[in-house]
Parts: structure tokens; sequence; C-alpha cells
């Protein structure tokens, strides 16, 4: 079989891009690609493909698109939807509903299926031009178990509920006409802020997609459209960043360039003169020992896109990294257009042993713990930094929910002064939020080792019941 369809998933991302060759011809193009992309190149070159197109299904919200370097690094045209035409600082070639592109043997056609955002497009990948489709790239029109959401900065000006009219559209009319067979390979996963229920498996079927979809089951458009936009989780700090930037000219990533190594003086200059310093070691190793000041987002989760959410685009950022990680902070960083890393603190488990002045060390506590603070402490303020379709699970009773997307926007109706608790689902989210706020002032932070989980064990006794709350001190 002639045709090379090969996905790759980064799944730090929730992200899918796909390399489409024709291995009679060798010819090829990449969709959606990350800004990393040398192992789209090296994968042509051992398949002897020459990649002669780059095509972007939208202006991507949550990443930084490798479009520009795959252009200088391969000569290839980069192609977006007819409705991006004059949106570009750089030259694209628009691609129409309905249009043709021959690889060879294997042909594209372009679906135009505004929604997610007005350019939106899918790519039908047939293995020769009389043959039916055998997948469909769909974007962020439509996902595994779910569809687009309408309703971010990326639609320029645009409604959500209009929007949300125009995917309604796109799906009925274009996509959901393709044979059930067509194999469905979506550009995001289960995590992705893009939408609200993905799955975590990463290709369908159009006809798997028509019976288990829920925003493709018969309804009105009246009723898609109230559907698909409510429940959406708050949408992180950088994606208006990010689908800016997408549209612009900007400097190529150098994937192997580490963050410069910063001496103690010069990272110090760096954070008093407002760099946010960004600890990307783990929550636990980051409790037992940090600098003042800084921000704990764990490299092993989803770094980038929790960065993007406490920190604003266009901010300065030095990292504090276990030797040997730096340059992935830097390039995960990177991803999504966050590309102002001053450096990297050189030896920080020295450094903070030669500075113990300058050591803290960070309040978690277990469930238990914050049980008996609950009963002691009347003006104890408990924040859930989950995402909303996670309150389904239940709630610490009294806690108060800031998605951490939105906690920067909501410092200010907080009380620095107040003891406060941190919880999310697990910990991880929590350590971000708690350092966060530290960070920015707050006096006495913890958060809750295990999250809303171990929270909720605790509390279940063994028969099944809840634990009777300790109650209140007046």
């Amino acid at each position: 079989m002639p045709i090379i369809l090969k996905q790759y998933y980064l799944a730090c991302l929730s992200h899918a891009s796909y390399l489409i060759g024709d291995d009679s011809s060798g010819r090829a193009v990449v969709v959606d690609p990350q800004r990393d992309v040398s192992q789209y190149l090296h994968d042509a070159r051992e398949r002897g493909l020459s990649i002669e197109r780059v095509i972007e299904t939208h202006f991507h919200a949550d990443f930084l698109s490798g479009h520009l370097e795959l252009a200088t690094q391969t000569g290839a045209v980069i192609s977006y939807g007819s409705a991006a035409a004059g949106l570009t600082d750089f030259p694209i070639d628009v691609v129409t509903h309905g249009q043709r592109l021959s690889l060879g043997g294997v042909e594209l056609e372009v679906m135009e299926t505004p929604g997610h955002t007005p350019e939106s497009i899918c790519i039908v990948v047939r293995e020769t031009a009389d043959a039916l489709p055998h997948a469909v790239l769909t974007g962020d029109t439509l996902f595994i178990g779910d569809v687009g959401r309408p309703d971010l900065l990326s639609a320029f000006g645009r409604t959500q509920e209009e929007m949300a009219r125009s995917l309604y559209h796109s799906l009925r009319n274009h996509l959901l006409t393709l044979p059930n067979t067509t194999l469905v390979y979506p550009a995001h996963g289960a995590g992705s802020a893009c939408g609200k229920n993905l799955s975590t498996e990463t290709v369908s079927t159009i006809g798997e997609q028509r019976r288990t979809n829920y925003a493709l089951a018969p309804m009105s458009e009246d009723e898609f459209a109230q559907i698909v936009t409510e429940g959406q989780a708050a949408a992180p700090l950088y994606f208006s960043f990010a689908a800016t930037r997408n549209r612009a000219t900007r400097a190529n990533l150098d994937e192997d360039a580490g963050p410069t190594q910063l001496s103690w003086s010069e990272f110090w200059a760096h954070a008093s003169a407002g760099a946010v310093i960004i600890d990307s070691r783990e929550p636990d190793e980051f409790a037992r020992g940090h600098l003042r000041g800084s921000r704990n987002v764990g490299l092993s989760g989803r770094f980038a896109e929790y960065v993007g959410e406490v920190v604003r685009p266009g901010e300065s950022i030095v990292l504090v990294s276990t030797p040997g990680t730096e340059t992935e902070a830097k390039v995960r960083l990177a991803r999504i257009g966050y590309d102002k890393v001053l450096g990297v603190l050189s030896d920080p488990v020295r450094a903070m042993f030669e500075h113990p002045d300058d050591v803290r060390i960070a309040s978690r506590l277990n469930a238990e713990q914050l049980e008996v603070l609950r009963g002691q402490m009347i003006d104890l303020v408990v924040i859930d930094v989950r995402g909303p379709g996670e309150l389904d699970d239940g709630t610490v009773t009294g806690s108060r929910h800031i998605q951490l997307a939105s906690l920067l926007e909501h410092v200010g109706g907080l009380n620095p002064a107040s003891p406060t608790v941190v919880y999310c689902a697990g910990g991880y989210r929590s350590s971000i939020a708690a350092s966060t706020l530290r960070s920015l002032g707050f006096s006495d932070v913890s958060d809750i080792i295990g999250g809303y989980s171990a929270w909720r064990s605790h509390m279940t006794m063994s028969d099944g019941t809840t634990r009777p709350t300790i109650a209140i001190r007046k």
C-alpha cells in the first residue's frame, strides 16, 4: 500500500500531528506539527520522502506550531483554510473546500469546517483519487468522544453561539457524510483544554463516533449550541497568545540549545528584575526545599500547559531544574511560545545549601490534618483548583472553586493574610497553585497530599458511610 499515515502523539500537550506520504512518489505533507520538528524530518529521510507542504487545520491556541521551522528546513509551503487569507505575517497557500491535493497516487481533499475557529479545515485522505476515503484528519473540529469548543479567543471576535452553530453544520453536512469505515484522526486527545470530554483513544472511525459521541447524537441546532457551550473549563492564559503567535513571523526554535547556565548572582538579578522563577522539580522534592518566590510546575506532568496557566505571556522566566533536564524544560516551554527563558540556575542543590536564608519549606498536609484544621481555624480558606467536570466527584465542604487557569485573575479577591489550603485531584496542580500564591505574597499556604482523592478516602468509613466532620470552632 503506497499510503503512509503516521501519527505523532505528544502526551504532555495531548497533541496529535501527522506525516502523510506516498511511498511510490516520495511526496509528503505534515499536518499540525509541533514546534520541535526533528522527528518529522528524521522519518521523512528514513522513508525517502520529501515534505512539500505543511497543512494547518486552524490557528492553534494550545501550542505554537512548527510550520515555520518545517518551511525553513524543507522549503515546504504552508497551507491554511481560505478564511485564514490575509491573517498571517508570512506567505501561505490557502486551500478551499473540495480542493484536491495530489501526492502522486495518494490524494488529499480539503473540507472547510468552521466552528472551533472560522478557518478550521479537515483533510480527507484517499489511497487513490477514485478510492473511498481511508481516513480524515479532523483537527479540532471532531475529537474522539467530543467536538472542538466554540468559545476560544482564537475565533477572532465571533460569539460562541455563532461558532457553535457553524460547528453543527460542519459536522452534519460534511464530516458525517463520510463512510462509517473512515478512520478519524483528531489533533487532540484526553487532557486537552480544546474540548471537555475527550477520549484517551487517539483514533476511531466515523461510524463509531456517530454511535458514541454525545455531540453527534440527533438533536436540533439550538440543542447542539447549548450542549457544546456549557461546562467548558477556563482556557489557559496563554491560549490567545499562542493563537496570535501562530499567525506571526518569529524566530525558529533550536531544539538542541539549552538555557544559559546562571550563577547565583545572575539568577537573582533576573528574578529581582521581574523574571518568574519556575522550579520544574517534582512537588515532594520542591516541598523539602526551594528558593523563595518560586513556582513549582513538575516536569513530569503537563509542564508547559500549567506554566502557561500561572505565568502571563510575555513574562521572563528563570528555571530551577534537576541537572540534565533543563533543555527539555526550555523546549517544552517553547512549544507554547514561552521563549523568554533567561537561563537556569547552575547546580541548584549546592546553591541552596550555600544560601540557606533563601530556601523555604512548603507546607503539605494530609487529609486528616486538613480535617483538624477545618475544626480549629474559622478563617481557613480552602480552594479547589480542579476543572468544572471534576466537581461531580464531590468537593470539600465549604471550599471555594477557582480553576487553576483562573487563579491569577482571582488573586485580587483573596486575602494574602488568611490561612489557605489548596487541593486538586491528586496533588500536582495544588502544588502549582499553592506555590504561585506564596510567590505573590500569601503568607500561609498549604496544599493537600493526594488531593481530593485522598480526602474522599479519608472521609469514607469502612461501611461506606461518610465520616462525621469535625465541627468548626466558633
